[in-house]
């Protein structure tokens, strides 16, 4: 047993834990007691065809990495840079970006805060018109993979009835995540989420952007409670 009363031979097993596993185009790697900086985005903002082309791109180059026998390092950053040109194309608005209706962005932004402090912590997080990020570490006993699944299964629902949307996906199934691996990569992550409005050109800087764990300005949920 851990000093929190888990057992070790359920963690040991348990890929959403620890370990590796897919769900589409990256590995999903998961670290024990590790924070993650998280992308997950909207149904419709990025088209299936740009993907498979950044997904192609990946693969050539992890078959070239693969010949000249690469080292680990150097195939991390083979998926780094295509969360990079992933992240790039998200910040031009493609889609109809739901995100952009300040109810929406409100619903969002309160669902991530919701549990703060009992299920994961979350040092930082942005809600962009058309995806959001966020870091955070989840609490021993839970997982990343459950925490994203109640954001996305929640909101999804809620904005769709906001939208009076029928029978349509809100967000992809599919989430990008990337565990940190130390202070020096969580703090240049912060930075990024911190920013990421100012670089997208919503905003002259990052407090005035409303819907960011950098905004000094209360969401309307926040005005309510």
């Amino acid at each position: 047993m851990r000093s929190d009363g888990a057992k070790e031979e359920h963690l040991e097993h348990n890929p959403l834990r620890s370990g590796v596993h897919s769900r589409g185009y990256l590995p999903h790697v998961k670290r024990e007691g590790a924070s993650y900086f998280v992308t997950f985005r909207l149904a419709d903002s990025l088209p299936r065809d740009v993907l498979m082309k950044f997904g192609r791109e990946r693969a050539e180059a992890i078959q070239k990495h693969i010949i000249r026998r690469g080292t680990t390092e150097e195939r991390e950053e083979i998926n780094r840079e295509f969360l990079r040109k992933m992240e790039r194309f998200l910040d031009t608005g493609h889609g109809e970006c739901h995100l952009r209706n300040p109810t929406v962005a409100d619903l969002v932004a309160t669902a991530l805060r919701h549990f703060e402090g009992e299920r994961y912590l979350l040092p930082a997080w942005v809600v962009m018109p058309n995806h959001v990020h966020v870091i955070v570490w989840p609490m021993p006993d839970e997982t990343l993979s459950e925490i994203l699944k109640s954001w996305k299964t929640y909101t999804g629902r809620e904005a769709n009835k906001l939208l009076e949307r029928v029978g349509q996906a809100f967000w992809q199934r599919e989430s990008f995540d990337h565990w940190i691996r130390d202070d020096d990569e969580k703090a240049r992550i912060s930075r990024y989420i911190r920013n990421n409005p100012v670089t997208a050109r919503l905003c002259a800087a990052p407090e005035e952007w409303r819907w960011s764990s950098a905004s000094r300005t209360p969401s309307m949920g926040d005005a309510k409670t």
